[in-house]
């Protein structure tokens, strides 16, 4: 039963006209049936006059306060020409015009239309000696009192259902601007994670492709003096291949509904991975690692591992197999990550790169509001230091 007067409601919004048409053509149906049972029957008039305090109803959404103008200005004209002895409408029809005039205008507006009808209505009545002088203590038809204290309920009644409907316009409006923020934050989060999946993807393929270069031309200077040893390094070159393609499905597979278990995430327990890639590309690497993995949160040991692996991979795609120094430590409360290497051999010729490198070092450091610290060494080579704030950070 509430679904279907809930439906039944929806559709009788939905289709104002049909209110309207009840409303302003139920009253004169009435009225002209009544009337015209009456002895003796009123003259046209008559109907007339008593018709226009109810047939401009059907215009009372559009035109307010024209309705209430013509209502007023009606029923004073049958007041005065009496063409039905004994009967008048009171204040009853004009209640309708108020309640859409205070329905469809401000306040003020409202008010400045009500009240002459008002007055209008009450003169007219009392010169023609309808009612009787106001009594307070009585709402009968027959004293001004009642055209006062209707058509202050109407106007109340319709002052009130339009601050509901702005109430509720205005809810609509923020419902609507809170949707579209929703949209707008949904893309900016769709845009924020795939730079994010863009600079991992960056950097599984930069470290592999570039150990992969090193590893190559390495082998390819030793694969005519020592077959045994170039057949290592191929088999090195395989095995880096095999990782990068690993860790690509890993990343992409974030963009699927469930992504595949294809291999770890990325932390500072698996820092060995790293070293062992450079030393397999001829570096040597020493390496003090003094930070304890249940030590630092979750999102520290993804940033800080990538930040270790582009700087690795910065050192061989730059400057070839050099010494390398990676140190990672807990100091307090921060994670210090440091890794330098020697200058690069004479006639090394580095790997090409897309310069985006050190950018994402420098964006994954001030996520986390670090420091960074990049650039050549004194006596040559690189260094790269950054520290990583583990307070507040779960």
């Amino acid at each position: 039963m509430t679904a279907g007067l809930r439906r039944t409601r929806e559709w009788l919004t939905d289709r104002p006209w049909l209110t309207d048409l009840a409303l302003g053509g139920g009253l004169t149906a009435f009225d002209v049936v009544t009337l015209s049972a009456r002895t003796p029957a009123p003259s046209v008039v008559g109907l007339a006059l008593w018709g226009l305090q109810t047939v401009p109803l059907f215009w009372r959404r559009r035109h307010p306060r024209l309705v209430l103008t013509v209502m007023t200005i009606a029923f004073a004209a049958f007041e005065a020409a009496d063409p039905v002895p004994g009967k008048t409408p009171g204040p009853y029809f004009l209640i309708f015009g108020v309640f859409a005039v205070a329905r469809r205008a401000p306040a003020r507006v409202s008010l400045a239309w009500t009240l002459p009808a008002l007055a209008v209505a009450v003169t007219a009545d009392l010169l023609t000696g309808r009612s009787g002088p106001p009594r307070l203590d009585s709402l009968e038809p027959i004293t001004a009192t009642t055209f006062v204290a209707y058509l202050l309920v109407a106007w109340l009644l319709g002052y009130g259902a339009r601050r509901i409907d702005l109430d509720a316009r205005r809810l609509r409006d923020l419902n609507e601007r809170l949707r579209a923020q929703q949209e707008i934050n949904a893309r900016q989060a769709v845009v924020t994670e795939r730079a994010r999946i863009a600079r991992d993807l960056h950097d599984v393929v930069a470290h592999h492709v570039s150990a992969i270069a090193v590893q190559a031309r390495s082998t390819e200077e030793i694969v005519q003096d020592d077959p045994r040893l170039g057949r290592r390094g191929v088999a090195r070159i395989a095995e880096t291949a095999d990782t990068a393609l690993v860790e690509m499905r890993r990343i992409l597979g974030l963009l699927a509904a469930e992504p595949e278990g294809v291999g770890p995430e990325p932390s500072l327990r698996n820092v060995d991975r790293l070293i062992e890639a450079a030393e397999a590309t001829g570096c040597r690497v020493t390496a003090a690692l003094d930070a304890p993995a249940d030590a630092v949160p979750a999102a520290i040991q993804v940033s800080a591992y990538r930040i270790l692996q582009e700087a690795v991979t910065n050192v061989f795609r730059h400057a070839g197999p050099v010494d390398v120094r990676v140190a990672v430590r807990v100091d307090g409360r921060r994670l210090t990550i440091e890794v330098e290497n020697a200058p690069a051999a004479a006639g090394h010729r580095p790997v090409p790169g897309s310069g985006r490198g050190l950018l994402g070092i420098r964006e994954r450091v001030t996520a986390f509001d670090g420091t960074l610290d990049a650039g050549p060494r004194p006596l040559g080579g690189w260094r790269v230091h950054a520290t990583l704030p583990l307070q507040g950070i779960r």
